[in-house]
């Protein structure tokens, strides 16, 4: 067995995306910030309606996954595909973009609190032109595993044990194995004076992004809004102090070429300058 360390911290950034909504990037702020399949994890989270009221209007996509993550907020999803989707309080949708989809995200309310997050993993290049495809998940849908009175994990994506006990997550029924870089996403929540100890794939990068309060991994301190690249084992070990809420992502490396323009993520210029293309003439969610 080996433990995971920190290798490196990323403090999220203020920015805005969409029409103007303020958020905070963390991995996918700059071309060095990714971690192999993960692209960029961006934060929305405010009680002010005109940080999010904008929303995200109808964009495009192409040669990538989106996971949205809600955990306070109602926004709508619709694409060109006719998908309608309500995201709600603690659930997800599950957009691979493939080789095209033109889509919105737009909020349901006018006041209140908004908060969740957007996750971009990437599709190897034999898989980016592939018929997109959406799926929605609501909470009751999502495996929650009780640590104990006041501490659980809840399993977005793929298997692991945590603290010896067996979870299994799933994507709307699909086993995260059936793609294919295995993706495990899992939001721990630790009270106060915990641990946990999470088996992870050793062949899978792993990063973990603190949301609330402060955790440790071995020795290394992980404060709000950071997200901490983990190197190679089979073990993580997280311990608190005052209570933590941490995403886990785990997830099989491509090691092919990223280029991104915008919304669009392929393995080579000429890809990109295709989808330009295809955008522009109206043809990108139907390209072969």
């Amino acid at each position: 067995m080996k433990t995971r360390t920190v290798t490196r911290i990323i403090s999220a950034q203020p920015t805005s995306d969409g029409a103007g909504v303020k958020l905070k990037r963390s991995l996918g702020q700059s071309n060095a910030a990714r971690h192999d399949p993960f692209l960029m994890l961006d934060e929305f989270f405010s009680d002010e309606p005109a940080d999010y009221l904008a929303g995200f209007p109808s964009h495009p996509h192409r040669g990538f996954e989106t996971v949205t993550y809600m955990l306070e907020g109602h926004m709508l999803h619709q694409d060109h595909l006719g998908n309608q989707g309500h995201l709600k309080d603690g659930g997800v949708q599950w957009m691979t973009a493939g080789r095209g989809i033109i889509h919105s995200e737009m909020p349901q309310q006018n006041h209140g609190r908004m908060r969740g997050f957007q996750l971009w993993i990437n599709l190897p290049s034999a898989e980016k032109m592939q018929a997109a495809s959406y799926q929605d998940i609501t909470a009751d849908k999502i495996p929650r595993l009780s640590l104990d009175s006041s501490s659980e994990a809840i399993l977005i994506a793929g298997h692991t044990v945590i603290n010896h006990l067996s979870a299994t997550g799933f994507i709307n029924g699909i086993d995260g194995k059936a793609l294919s870089t295995d993706p495990i996403y899992i939001d721990l929540r630790l009270a106060p004076e915990k641990n946990a100890e999470v088996s992870l794939p050793p062949d899978h990068h792993a990063v973990i992004y603190v949301y609330e309060g402060e955790v440790t991994i071995e020795g290394t301190s992980i404060t709000k809004s950071c997200s901490a690249i983990l190197d190679g084992g089979d073990t993580l070990n997280i311990n608190t102090h005052s209570g933590a809420g941490i995403l886990i992502l785990a997830g099989r490396p491509i090691g092919e070429p990223i280029v991104q323009y915008g919304p669009f993520v392929m393995t080579t210029n000429d890809e990109i300058e295709q989808a330009l293309r295809d955008y522009r003439d109206g043809v990108l969610v139907s390209a072969k």
